[in-house]
């Protein structure tokens, strides 16, 4: 009955209803035409970041920064060209010492990422036919750079057994006398085949598990998302209504209105990070071992910088599509770049610029160090976090002053 009262009482025909539903099409198509930035931002943006991507990407993992202490007295060769050599792309070896604490400490501060520690009594233990404990410590929390490290311990301990094993057979058993003294006999013949073992251990406060890495890293993204996808409308909708018009005559300024709207949404924000926030460490067990301050501190300040790139989308957008794949773009240049899926360092010098300017990336960095490391390894990120939110909320406010001196 309603379709009918509608249409003069007359049901519309299949021509009738065919050129309706082309006439709503043409409509759309036009408004989309209408406004090239939003084709532009739908098919050149995603090209753009896969583009970047695929050049900056250089599939290389940066050696380990090693530090390999050897006692003093020991007959071991004291050049670092020696060790490299013996796991090629995958150490790079700075110091050679034999100040164990002090190589300890800069593991712990993450000066270093590897530790090797040669054994004081390799002389005695090969004598009386065992092997000899090669102690290699790293402190990581990142699960892929775990295994990559005892692989690189693997790699190193297989290459220096088998460099033994080939001076022995070149040199018979005047090399075990040359190095150790007399002769020794009955060698069983796994310590003849592998002279060496290696003693490996992860010095890091927190386990190496995918859940607990990824969840800061995760919460992050969140909470960049949120705050951008929050804000990225609020003023496309205000200039596309008309609500301008009456800021433009209303006794306000700029500054207040774009304080109220950093307001409005930081609460927003905050209230759903702090839920999320707390879930990931009462539910997922994701260990908080920085302290609910400098944690606070760092959300805090990751939702000042985001909020300004969604406050930004929405000063320049065009209409409502556009701040919306703007936002999406933002997400999927996050998730490339930021090192929420491969670390920043694999990429090249230039596209690191790029990750840098992100916020998202000092937050995944500076909450996966208070949360699974205790303290914040990298002080200078937390000052980007600041300068980048800075600079957007004067970006904004200068965008906003002249968006209210002129008319629409």
């Amino acid at each position: 009955m309603a379709e009918r009262r509608r249409t003069g009482g007359v049901r519309p025909s299949l021509g009738q209803t065919f050129v309706r539903m082309a006439s709503f099409t043409g409509k759309e198509l036009r408004e989309v035409v209408r406004r090239p930035g939003v084709l532009a931002s739908l098919i050149l943006g995603p090209f753009l970041i896969m583009f970047l991507f695929g050049i900056g990407y250089t599939g290389v993992r940066a050696p380990f920064i090693t530090e390999i202490v050897i006692p003093e007295g020991v007959a071991l060769p004291r050049e670092a060209e020696y060790y490299a050599d013996l796991a090629p792309g995958r150490l790079d070896v700075r110091e050679i010492t034999a100040d164990r604490e002090g190589a300890e400490q800069r593991l712990r501060s993450r000066e270093i990422d590897l530790l090797i520690v040669a054994p004081e009594n390799a002389t005695s233990e090969l004598r009386a036919g065992r092997q000899t404990t090669i102690r290699v410590a790293w402190n990581q929390v990142d699960p892929v750079y775990d295994q990559l490290a005892g692989l690189a311990t693997t790699i190193l301990v297989s290459s220096l057994n088998a460099e033994i094993v080939e001076q022995a057979a070149e040199e018979g058993i005047s090399f075990a006398a040359g190095e150790i003294g007399s002769a020794v006999t009955n060698v069983p013949p796994e310590v003849i085949a592998r002279p060496t073992t290696a003693e490996t251990e992860n010095v890091s406060l927190s386990p190496p598990l995918v859940l607990s890495f990824f969840g800061p890293a995760v919460f992050a993204l969140v909470i960049q998302h949120l705050a951008v996808t929050l804000t990225a409308l609020s003023m496309v909708r205000e200039r596309l209504s008309g609500q301008m018009d009456r800021f433009r005559v209303a006794p306000v300024s700029s500054m207040e209105l774009l304080v109220g709207k950093y307001m409005a949404y930081a609460v927003l924000s905050l209230v759903v990070a702090a839920v999320v926030g707390a879930l990931l460490v009462l539910v997922l067990n994701v260990p908080l071992l920085g302290g609910p301050l400098i944690f606070a501190g760092i959300v805090l300040l990751l939702t000042f910088a985001s909020l300004g790139v969604g406050l930004l989308i929405s000063l320049v957008a065009d209409s409502e599509r556009q701040a919306v794949q703007l936002s999406m773009l933002m997400l999927l240049a996050s998730v490339f770049f930021s090192g929420f899926v491969l670390p920043v360092t694999d990429f090249a010098g230039w596209t690191q610029y790029i990750s840098y300017a992100l916020p998202v990336t000092h937050g995944i960095a500076t909450l996966q160090d208070t949360m699974l490391g205790g303290e914040v390894s990298q002080p200078w990120m937390l000052l980007a976090l600041l300068g980048i939110g800075v600079v957007l909320y004067v970006g904004s406010l200068l965008r906003l002053r002249r968006i209210l001196r002129t008319a629409d």
